[in-house]
């Protein structure tokens, strides 16, 4: 049976890209409209692995996505880098003097601000994803609407791109997770680089302690973020990376963190795509 991967958005979406450079092209696509029902997908197993970005390098991260792959159980078994291309997509024959509104996912509204600047007349909205409104486009022959999109979109729904590479910021690269709802395993030695969740108490430096630790035990922080815990108001979860060049480093770390943390979880342990 094919494997079918739980993509947020459509067919030319930067998920979908994602999934087709992560997989082979002989893979099941579920397209989702929200992050929540891609999980849904995967729990209901209608999905056997989901796509999910997490941060992008001029956004920030993507703080809801911590939390669903915390509170949903699901275990990153790897990650996926893709440099992002934002293009500016009409149905055939027009132009961009013709375009009134430009419809977008919010991120890629935000990393194209400044090219529109240039073109006061084009209203910006906020659309749900970038795929799904070109799609609607060709399908609704909508005329003096343009959408942000990658160019697999402009293929896959036949639109001309009027412009091209229009982010702000040309360095623009995503990070997306592999998810599932069991973990992966992998051969120790392929591993290099596991998520974690733990939460510290009031104590003053309590988050330097579990800090030293990770460095004592050689793991190079490469990513740390806090998101308050709703039920417990001005405690804090951290979500941390680590990257390690050796397993039992890491192996050690979590020895020691599960006692002196609270609520120490690891969220993922997989291999790190930058080397």
């Amino acid at each position: 049976m094919k494997l079918k991967v739980a993509i947020q958005g459509i067919k030319g979406s930067n998920h979908h890209q994602v999934a087709r450079e992560y997989f082979d092209e002989n893979v099941v696509m579920v397209e989702c409209m929200s992050f929540d029902f891609l999980v849904d997908q995967l729990l209901t197993k209608k999905a056997d692995v989901g796509v999910m970005a997490i941060e992008n390098s001029i956004a920030g991260s993507i703080i809801p996505n911590y939390a669903l792959v915390y509170h949903k159980d699901l275990h990153v078994v790897g990650e996926h880098y893709l440099n992002i291309h934002h293009n500016l997509m009409v149905l055939k024959g027009q132009k961009i003097s013709d375009i009134e509104e430009v419809r977008s996912h919010p991120m890629a509204l935000l990393q194209c601000k400044e090219f529109f600047g240039d073109y006061p007349h084009i209203k910006m909205v906020e659309d749900v994803d970038t795929a799904e409104t070109a799609k609607r486009i060709q399908d609704q022959q909508l005329k003096h609407i343009a959408a942000i999109a990658p160019e697999v979109a402009a293929d896959l729904y036949d639109l001309d791109i009027v412009a091209d590479n229009i982010q702000t910021i040309q360095n623009n690269a995503t990070r997306f997770i592999i998810v599932k709802t069991k973990n992966k395993e992998l051969p120790k030695e392929e591993i290099n680089k596991a998520s974690v969740r733990f939460v510290t108490d009031h104590k003053r430096g309590s988050l330097a302690a579990v800090l030293n630790v990770m460095s004592d035990c050689r793991l190079n922080l490469t990513k740390i973020h806090s998101l308050p815990i709703i039920e417990t108001p001005w405690k804090y979860a951290f979500f941390v990376d680590v990257t390690f060049n050796d397993y039992n480093n890491f192996d050690k770390a979590k020895s020691l963190l599960n006692i002196m943390a609270e609520d120490f979880k690891v969220l993922g342990e997989y291999k790190n795509a930058r080397i």
